[in-house]
């Protein structure tokens, strides 16, 4: 596969904020842009706007919904919801601020019980096969869970 890249422009505003942008996504939704600050954990940072941390968070749990799509797509699984609640785990390490850890909560919604143990080895193959995941040095914790529209329980 030849190598594809992925533009992205980023301009500061005001203060502690900008807007980033992409040609790529400004040609078909007509805006590409969204805008970005220091989170307010951080001296100016600014509360209500999406900080790197947040798209960080978001990179990792959008590629594994996107991964488990395709993979599912694959093995004909049928399921009737998808969602993720994700964390990201900022520290400071040796004197850096670093994303350590990535934690995963996905929720697959199958209609039939027989469907529950290829929706957990499809949601473990995605998070194996997530290239965002597979690309940071954070630690990726999976916390699979499993809802039969028949159940209540997992």
């Amino acid at each position: 596969m030849d190598p594809h890249f992925y533009n992205v422009q980023i301009a500061w505003n005001k203060d502690r904020q900008g807007i980033m942008c992409s040609p790529e996504l400004s040609a078909s939704s007509g805006s590409g842009c969204i805008e970005v600050a220091t989170p307010p954990e951080f001296p100016k940072g600014i509360p209500g706007i999406w900080s790197p941390e947040h798209l960080f968070t978001a990179a990792v749990s959008s590629c594994l919904m996107t991964t488990f799509l395709a993979i599912a797509e694959n093995s004909k699984l049928e399921f009737t919801s998808f969602q993720c609640d994700s964390k990201g785990k900022l520290e400071q390490v040796d004197g850096k601020y670093l994303m350590t850890e990535v934690m995963l909560e996905p929720t697959v919604t199958i209609a039939n019980e027989n469907e529950r143990v290829r929706a957990e080895r499809v949601l473990i193959k995605a998070e194996a096969a997530c290239l965002i995941s597979n690309s940071i040095k954070s630690k990726v914790t999976l916390i699979p869970k499993i809802v039969v529209t028949s159940n209540v329980e997992s």
